[in-house]
């Protein structure tokens, strides 16, 4: 009963960690839980960052790149 609770709760651990990751919370939890929390950090150190939202002009909603700036 114990090693199923320690496994479970690596699993949340993996899932937490990689909350702002490509798969997000629930993705890597699954991984962790029908593979193993190993496989699921594997995964996790091997998976880039979640892509950020592109920056919109208040205003307008014009996209703004990094080297751009608001046509005016």
């Amino acid at each position: 009963m114990i090693l199923q609770l320690l496994y479970i709760a690596l699993c949340f651990v993996i899932a937490f960690i990689g909350s702002n990751r490509k798969f997000g919370f629930w993705g890597y939890f699954f991984c962790s839980l029908f593979l193993t929390p190993f496989i699921g950090a594997l995964v996790l150190i091997a998976s880039d960052p979640r892509p950020k939202p592109p920056k919109k002009c208040p205003r307008c909603s014009y996209i703004l790149s990094d080297s751009t700036t608001h046509p005016d």
